[in-house]
C-alpha cells in the first residue's frame, strides 16, 4: 500500500512540473510571433515604403470602346441597298460611383423630359427596380432570416449573396407595376445593364429638336446623359434583301457562339455584328473602328484625366456587281412567267421558280432571283436565298459534262460518233432520247448536245464502267463505284455539287447520296439523278461561256473607304476574279462543246431543243434540261412533273460571253410552255441591250 501511494505522489509531482513549462513554451511562441510581425512592420515601413506609398495613391485605369456607324452596302450603279437611319438619342455612361437609386431618380427625371416607350421587361428588372431604393433594401434584407444573411458561423454573408437573396424574396404583388410605371424600369434598367465608364444608347421616343435643345442646355441636371447619334440598318424592298443579311441589335451584342472569337479580336460584348449572309461575310470591313478612351481615376474614384487614344472611323462600305434595277427587271420577267404558269395550272405543284446571271469573265453575280410558292396557291414570295440553298434534279443540262468525263476517261475522243437507239437492258424499260424511234440513229458528240440524247450519255456512262452496250444485255454491278466518282468528280470541276466559292455564307453543296447502283450511273449521266443549286448551274453556264475557266461568284466588286460624305466614297481595295480550276479539257474538244450548246438554239434541225431561245436580237448559246419528277396531289396520289432547267450565254466566237444564265422550275406539269427558255432569253436580252455596256 506504501509503494503504491509513493508512485501516485511521484505522478503528481511530475505533472505539476509540466504545466510552467508548457506556459514557458507558449510564452515563447507568442513572443517570437510578435517579433516577427514587428520585423515585417519595419520592412514594410522602411524597407518597402516607396511600394506602399504608391499602393496608397494608386490610380485605376479604365479602357472605354465606343462603337461607329457600321458601313453601307451600294449596288453596281451607286445605289444605296443598305443604308444607316441616324438619328438623335440619349446617351448614358455610367460612372464609377453612381448607386442604383441615383440611377432611378435620374430615370424619373428624364421621363419628365422626353417620351418613353419601352414597357417590356423582365421580371429581374423589375425587382432590380424596386430594390433600387435604399430604404426598401434595407427593409427586405431586415426581414430576411437569418441564415439568408449569415453564414453558421455568425459571419455576415458578402452583399453580393445578400442581395441574390434579397431579390428571391420580393413578391409579386410588390412588383405589379402600371404601363407608365413599365416604361421607367425599362429606362433605369438599360442604364443598370452598363458596367462602369460605358455608354449605352437609350431607348425612347425620337427626340424633337425642343428635346434636344432643352436636354443640351440643362445637361448639369443629368449626370451621365449626352444626346448623341444611333443608327438602325435600313434595307431596300428586294428580294436581295434576304441575301444581304442581318445584323444583330446592341441588346443582342455578339452572338454567343462567336462571342470569343470576335472579343480576341477587340470588339466589345454589345457590338452589333453581321449574323447572316453578305452582311456576315464583309464584317471586318463593314464594322467601324472604335473610339477608344482611356479613364484615369483616383483611390477614392475621382476622374481625374480623360483621353481618347484612338479616334473611331465608320465602317467602309461595299459596292456589288448586280444593278439593282437589272435585279429588278429579273425579278419582272421571273414573276411574268412563273405566274402564267400558275395562272394556267402548270405549276400547281411547283415549289417555285429561280434564275442566275453571272459574268463569266470575272464571276461577279449581275442577278439572282427566285420566287417561293404554294402548292395550289396563286401568290409567290422573293426568294434569292432559294438560288444558294435549294436543291434540285436539272435533267439534261448536265450532259455537256458527261461527254467530257468521257473524254477525260478515254472511252470516247473528239467529235465521236454513237448511235442513239433504244438502250434494252435485261430486265428494265428501255431507255431512249426523247426523238428516239424504231431506228437508230448516229450523232455525233455535238449533236448529242443539240439534240439532248439521253442513250449517248447512257453509252458513255456503260463505258466507263467497263461494259460495252448491246441489246439485252446485264447491267452488271463492275466499275459502278469508279466510273460514279469520275462523273461527279468531272462536274465538279463545273461547279456541280462542289462549294462554288460564293462570297456568301450558307449555301448548298447539293445533294449527292452515296448510296447508289449501276442503274443510277445511268441516270446521273443525264441529269436525272444527283440535285444541285441554281447558283451551281450558272457557274456551270460561265465556265462554258468563258472556256473553261470555273470562277468562283461574287456578290462584292469592290470596298470603300467611308470618308463621312454621301456615297462610296474612296476605292480601298477591288475583289479580284477567283480562278477555282480550269476544266481538263482541249480547246478543241471545248469547242466541239460550245458549238453543241450554239446548235442547240440556232440549228435548223428540228430536232434542236433550244430554238425557243431564238428571236432575241442576241445570239444566245445554251442547253435545255428536263428531269422527270413526281408530285404529291392533294389527294395522295401521286403526280408526274418535270423540273425544267436551261443553261444559256450570249454567244461569243472569242469567249468574250458578258452574261451566262442558269433557270430552273420544279415540278411543273407541262413542259410545252418552255418557260425556262423564255426567261433565259429575256434576261439576257434586257441585260446586253440596257446594261452590258453601262
Amino acid at each position: 500500500m506504501a509503494k503504491k501511494n509513493k508512485q501516485r505522489t511521484v505522478k503528481v509531482k511530475k505533472k505539476e512540473a509540466s504545466i510552467p513549462r508548457r506556459i514557458n513554451l507558449l510564452f515563447f511562441v507568442i513572443v517570437c510571433l510578435f517579433t516577427l510581425i514587428i520585423l515585417r512592420l519595419a520592412q514594410m515601413q522602411i524597407l518597402e515604403q516607396d511600394f506602399y506609398n504608391q499602393k496608397l495613391t494608386a490610380s485605376t485605369l479604365y479602357t472605354v470602346k465606343l462603337s461607329s456607324p457600321r458601313g453601307e452596302i451600294y449596288d453596281a450603279a451607286g445605289k444605296a441597298l443598305v443604308s444607316n437611319d441616324v438619328k438623335q438619342v440619349l446617351a448614358y455612361t455610367r460612372s464609377n460611383t453612381v448607386s442604383a437609386e441615383e440611377m432611378k431618380e435620374l430615370a424619373a427625371s428624364l421621363s419628365e423630359v422626353v417620351t418613353l416607350t419601352e414597357t417590356k421587361v423582365t421580371t429581374r428588372a423589375k425587382k432590380d427596380y424596386y430594390l433600387a431604393d435604399s430604404d426598401v433594401y434595407a427593409k427586405v434584407v431586415q426581414e430576411l432570416p437569418n441564415d439568408k444573411k449569415y453564414d453558421k458561423f455568425g459571419n455576415r454573408l458578402t452583399e453580393a449573396t445578400i442581395y441574390a437573396n434579397a431579390v428571391e424574396a420580393v413578391k409579386d404583388d410588390e412588383i405589379n407595376y402600371s404601363d407608365d410605371e413599365l416604361k421607367l424600369v425599362y429606362l433605369f434598367n438599360q442604364m443598370n445593364s452598363v458596367s462602369t465608364f460605358n455608354t449605352i444608347k437609350l431607348k425612347t421616343a425620337e427626340l424633337t429638336p425642343d428635346q434636344i435643345a432643352y436636354i443640351v442646355a440643362n445637361k448639369s441636371k443629368w449626370n451621365g446623359i449626352t444626346v448623341t447619334t444611333n443608327w438602325t440598318r435600313q434595307k431596300i424592298s428586294s428580294s436581295i434583301a434576304s441575301i444581304l443579311g442581318t445584323v444583330s441589335s446592341e441588346e443582342a451584342g455578339l452572338p454567343e457562339e462567336e462571342a470569343d472569337d470576335y472579343l480576341k479580336k477587340g470588339y466589345s460584348l454589345n457590338d452589333r455584328v453581321g449574323t447572316s449572309y453578305l452582311e456576315k461575310s464583309y464584317e471586318e470591313y463593314l464594322q467601324g473602328q472604335h473610339k477608344i478612351k482611356e479613364i484615369e481615376t483616383d483611390k477614392n474614384g475621382k476622374v481625374i484625366s480623360e483621353e481618347v487614344t484612338t479616334e473611331g472611323q465608320a465602317g467602309q462600305n461595299l459596292k456589288l456587281t448586280l444593278n439593282s434595277d437589272f435585279q429588278s427587271g429579273v425579278e419582272d420577267i421571273l414573276n411574268r412567267y412563273y405566274s402564267a404558269d400558275i395562272a394556267s395550272g402548270y405549276a400547281d405543284y411547283s415549289e417555285g421558280a429561280y434564275v442566275v446571271a453571272l459574268n463569266p469573265q470575272t464571276g461577279g453575280i449581275l442577278a439572282m432571283a427566285g420566287l417561293s410558292h404554294e402548292k395550289g396557291e396563286q401568290e409567290t414570295e422573293p426568294n434569292a436565298l432559294g438560288t444558294i440553298t435549294n436543291v434540285f434534279v436539272p435533267g439534261s443540262v448536265v450532259k455537256a459534262a458527261t461527254i467530257t468525263a468521257g473524254w477525260d476517261s478515254g472511252v470516247i475522243s473528239g467529235n465521236q460518233v454513237l448511235i442513239d437507239q433504244p438502250i434494252n437492258l435485261a430486265g428494265s424499260a428501255p431507255i431512249t432520247s426523247w426523238f428516239t424511234g424504231t431506228s437508230s440513229t448516229a450523232i455525233t458528240a455535238a449533236q448529242a448536245l443539240e439534240y439532248s440524247s439521253n442513250t449517248y450519255m447512257v453509252q458513255i456512262a456503260l463505258k466507263m464502267m467497263g461494259q460495252e452496250y448491246y441489246t439485252g444485255m446485264a447491267l452488271a454491278t463492275k466499275g459502278m463505284q469508279e466510273a460514279m466518282e469520275k462523273l461527279r468528280a468531272v462536274y465538279a470541276e463545273y461547279g456541280l455539287g462542289t462549294s462554288t466559292g460564293i462570297d456568301v455564307p450558307g449555301e448548298s453543296l447539293g445533294y449527292l447520296t452515296k448510296e447508289f447502283d449501276a442503274a443510277n450511273v445511268l441516270t446521273e449521266a443525264f441529269g436525272q439523278y444527283d440535285s444541285y443549286t441554281p447558283i451551281q448551274l450558272a457557274q456551270y453556264a460561265a465556265t462554258v461561256a468563258n472556256g473553261g475557266k470555273r470562277l468562283a461568284p461574287h456578290l462584292v466588286e469592290g470596298i470603300y473607304d467611308n470618308d463621312g460624305s454621301d456615297g462610296l466614297g474612296t476605292l480601298s481595295k477591288t475583289i479580284e476574279t477567283n480562278v477555282l480550276n480550269t476544266v481538263t479539257i482541249s480547246e478543241e474538244n471545248m469547242a466541239v462543246i460550245q458549238n453543241g450548246f450554239y446548235q442547240v438554239v440556232n440549228s435548223s434541225s428540228g430536232l434542236a431543243t433550244g430554238t425557243k431561245m431564238r428571236g432575241s436580237s442576241v445570239t444566245i448559246a445554251g442547253k435545255t434540261g428536263t428531269a422527270e419528277t413526281y408530285a404529291e396531289a392533294t389527294d395522295g396520289s401521286i403526280v408526274t412533273t418535270v423540273n425544267l432547267s436551261v443553261l444559256a450565254y450570249d454567244y461569243s466566237e472569242t469567249n468574250d460571253s458578258k452574261i451566262a444564265v442558269a433557270v430552273i422550275i420544279p415540278h411543273l406539269t407541262s413542259s410545252d410552255n418552255y418557260t425556262n427558255q423564255l426567261i433565259a432569253r429575256d434576261v439576257i436580252e434586257l441585260y446586253m441591250t440596257s446594261y452590258a455596256n453601262s
